[in-house]
């Protein structure tokens, strides 16, 4: 560490989220219905599309940690480095070229592959970007603070990811029928500018305090081989074991929900899109910003663990009461569920993604308190790469239901609004109903039990702490009450 972590460089730091966050938001919510509505790719095939894509990314995720984990290598110039190709990019995945292609395997593999771009950009962006927390601080609450600091900005982006897209519609309406079917690209600009601009703010505010490693002749050449050892070795240590499958089955559940809103608001709760969604997407960020700072007190009064269990078990419940409820329930002839649901998971999303990473930076000094490296980028590889798994088995698992259970763009709709098809098959609505409500649910609950029996508390990192640095500084140090981690 360079310099002082002052307020004004978290803060920019923390706005870093912005570039992470609209591009995550706008793909995982919409781009299943894009490729569906827009391009005219079968729902199971649109599905497959998104999961091959980010599969692929998973792959490139240990390499590109393993990279940035060397010595010499400057975290900054990586991030920066991919801010343009990512913009670029991004932008061109949401045309509809695509779409006049007679032949779905042309448009399945010409989406495939600018999808799987994406994400190795996006990849490059985030990887660094989450790692050097754990560079710059090792104090438990001070990891919590920058990153809950940033998870509350996180509000705003996914407010924006999820609500510029929602005028799609009416962008299409000022474009004219003969470049409608392009105002995803309109939108896909207007964000990737922003994301762009603020990765460029959050890279400037980290120099003074960051320090690229020295490099270190014995260390190996960053080779795949190398990589995969260092991940069986961080594989190996007991929390991690949990965290990942943690990791795994909420983000199954969160992107399954956020990919089925689109259908959701219109099929399920029976609103008008243009109005439904902008309740949905604004009761998601509310939520999201008022859980952040309690779950954060939460945690500094307990711990990190216990904060997620408590918040999260909330929303299972919530959802399964959703489920029973049904989602066209109204209060005084007001959809209430447009509130209810997006609530729900906003509150699910604030508390993951403020106790996510700092929770796996914990991860860090265990590692190198058993084998003496310090692997931030790596450790932050692994949970990506699970995180990406499960998002993309999400988004899998819901375009493989929506065709099981009858779902066809083609067909059962009323009206040629763009991206907007009304389905009246109340088998099929139901089955839409479930892939919100008790499938999501089930997986949740899942990834609770997981973090039940995750050891790493506040108390046990302390220990933890107190033992690597009686370490680092050659001193006799025990392991005792570390059972658990050890």
């Amino acid at each position: 560490m360079a310099g002082a972590l002052t307020k004004r460089k978290k803060i920019g730091y923390a706005f870093g989220i912005f570039t992470e966050s609209l591009i995550y938001n706008m793909f995982y919510t919409y781009y299943l219905a894009f490729l569906v509505e827009i391009v005219g790719i079968a729902p199971k095939y649109s599905s497959i599309v998104i999961f091959i894509s980010i599969a692929w990314d998973a792959i490139t995720d240990p390499i590109i940690g393993n990279y940035t984990d060397r010595g010499g290598v400057d975290k900054r110039k990586v991030m920066k480095g991919a801010l343009l190709p990512l913009g670029i990019i991004f932008i061109v995945a949401w045309t509809s070229i695509g779409a006049g292609f007679t032949s779905q395997t042309l448009k399945i593999l010409f989406y495939t592959i600018i999808s799987m771009c994406i994400w190795v950009f996006y990849t490059m962006y985030t990887i660094p970007y989450y790692a050097v927390v754990a560079e710059l601080t090792e104090d438990y609450d001070e990891r919590t603070n920058i990153r809950s600091t940033a998870s509350l900005l996180n509000a705003g982006a996914v407010g924006l990811g999820n609500v510029l897209p929602a005028l799609v519609p009416t962008i299409a309406i000022l474009l004219g029928e003969r470049f409608s079917s392009n105002s995803y690209a309109v939108v896909a600009a207007v964000i990737s500018i922003m994301a762009v601009a603020l990765g460029f703010v959050c890279v400037k505010s980290l120099d003074g305090v960051y320090t690229p490693k020295a490099v270190n002749a014995n260390a190996g050449k960053g080779s795949f081989r190398d990589t995969m050892k260092a991940f069986g070795e961080i594989m190996s240590l007991k929390p991690a074991k949990f965290f990942l499958i943690f990791v795994f089955f909420f983000l199954t559940a969160s992107s399954m929900i956020q990919s089925n809103l689109t259908y959701m608001v219109v099929d399920c709760i029976g609103m008008d899109y243009d109005t439904g969604i902008v309740y949905v997407i604004v009761s998601m960020v509310l939520s999201m910003a008022i859980v952040v700072p309690i779950v954060e007190k939460v945690a500094a009064k307990t711990d990190r663990r216990t904060a997620c269990i408590i918040f999260l078990s909330i929303t299972i419940v919530g959802e399964i009461i959703a489920k029973l409820v049904g989602l066209d329930a109204q209060i005084g002839g007001f959809k209430i569920m447009t509130i209810v649901c997006a609530a729900l998971l906003g509150m699910g999303a604030g508390t993951f993604w403020t106790f996510f990473y700092s929770m796996g930076y914990d991860l860090v000094e265990l590692d190198e308190f058993k084998t003496g490296e310090r692997r931030e980028s790596i450790i932050t590889a692994l949970p990506q790469l699970i995180q990406k798994f499960g998002s993309a088995f999400g988004i899998l698992m819901a375009g493989q239901l929506l065709s099981a259970y009858g779902y066809d763009a083609s067909k059962d709709t009323a009206g040629k609004e763009s991206l907007i098809t009304v389905v009246t098959d109340p088998h099929i609505v139901d089955g839409m109903e479930n892939i919100s409500t008790i499938i999501p649910a089930a997986f949740l609950t899942v990834s609770v039990v997981a973090l039940i029996f995750y050891p790493m508390t506040r108390k046990n990192v302390g220990r933890l702490m107190d033992a690597l640095n009686k370490k680092r500084a050659g001193r006799d140090y025990s392991t005792e009450g570390l059972e658990k981690l050890l």
